[in-house]
């Protein structure tokens, strides 16, 4: 995974813990960093990417429409793009927004949220990474949502007990290093990636490498940020600013298949995760792929997945 590794370094994160929250079932808020939240401590961030980690106790975590997940003590939920996401021990009660419980301790400057009605306890340190910009190709390809289990894997012993040390120091109103809050916070990002993408079928890791090329990424950046526009070899060559053969040579040679075969398994992906994750219409995720008519599109999902989109959903839903 040296590819990923080398994209990973270009970004400019900077950040830490900034929040310590306490709660106790049942409770339910809804939650989502804004740039000024960070603001006058940071500068004004292009882009925010936001993490919870759950150091006791249990919770429920819906990231926009999708499906609830849950999320045990030990490990951590990353969110690259930091969209609206609700959290609880159960969600089937109204949520209430984190910024009116968030407290600010006076004696050591320490962030909090105390609140529930008085059952299981339930810890969450929350966090953030600013990068300079929300347009990386990179944070646009990754998931909504990522879980990791901060204590598997090679670093997982490091990482939990550096996590642990910095959570104490916070706890206890002593930051002595906020630089190892701030790196820590890029590491367990750069850890949460790295599972990710091992996850991946091969032929779907391809395009970290092809974000080294400047053209190429650029590419990759267009079709994930409007996977639906009707995009063509020689929109996006122009786009590039590359000649057609030059792009089309650019993008086979980094990436093992065409610019148009790679966009045709991204927008079916994308439907994918929409089909298994949300109860939109099958006509909108159609027309959200890129497909004229619904018809063209069930025929296109049948012959990838090997069935029509609404029994492929109901495969996929069902069991869990």
């Amino acid at each position: 995974m040296e590819a990923s590794l080398d994209v990973l370094r270009t970004l400019r994160l900077t950040g830490g813990i900034f929040l310590d929250a306490q709660f106790t079932a049942p409770w339910c808020i809804s939650a989502q960093v804004a740039p000024e939240d960070c603001h006058p401590a940071t500068p004004l961030p292009g882009g925010i990417i936001a993490y919870h980690y759950v150091s006791t106790g249990r919770l429920l975590l819906r990231v926009g429409e999708g499906a609830a997940m849950e999320i045990s003590a030990g490990h951590l939920v990353v969110l690259p793009r930091n969209e609206p996401h609700v959290l609880g021990s159960t969600l089937d009660c109204p949520p209430i927004s984190a910024n009116r419980l968030v407290q600010t301790s006076i004696e050591s400057g320490i962030v909090r949220i105390v609140h529930g009605g008085g059952g299981e306890a339930t810890r969450v340190w929350c966090g953030f990474l600013l990068s300079e910009t929300t347009t990386d190709p990179l944070i646009g390809m990754l998931p909504g949502v990522m879980m990791l289990d901060v204590s598997q894997g090679a670093a997982g012993l490091w990482i939990e007990s550096s996590f642990r040390l910095a959570v104490g120091e916070i706890a206890n109103g002593e930051v002595r290093s906020p630089a190892l809050l701030s790196r820590l916070a890029e590491l367990l990002f750069i850890e949460a990636v790295q599972h990710y993408l091992v996850s991946l079928p091969p032929d779907q890791r391809a395009w970290v490498g092809g974000l080294r090329n400047p053209f190429v990424s650029r590419a990759l950046a267009l079709m994930h940020d409007r996977p639906a526009r009707h995009w063509t070899t020689e929109t996006l060559a122009r786009e590039v600013g590359l000649s057609r053969s030059a792009f089309a040579e650019h993008f086979s040679a980094l990436m093992g298949m065409p610019p148009m075969r790679y966009l045709a398994g991204l927008r079916m992906r994308l439907a994918a995760r929409r089909l298994q994750e949300s109860s939109t219409p099958i006509a909108l995720i159609a027309q959200e792929a890129g497909y004229e008519s619904e018809a063209s599109f069930a025929k296109a999902f049948k012959r990838a997945f090997g069935a029509p989109p609404a029994t492929w959903r109901r495969g996929q839903q069902g069991p869990s």
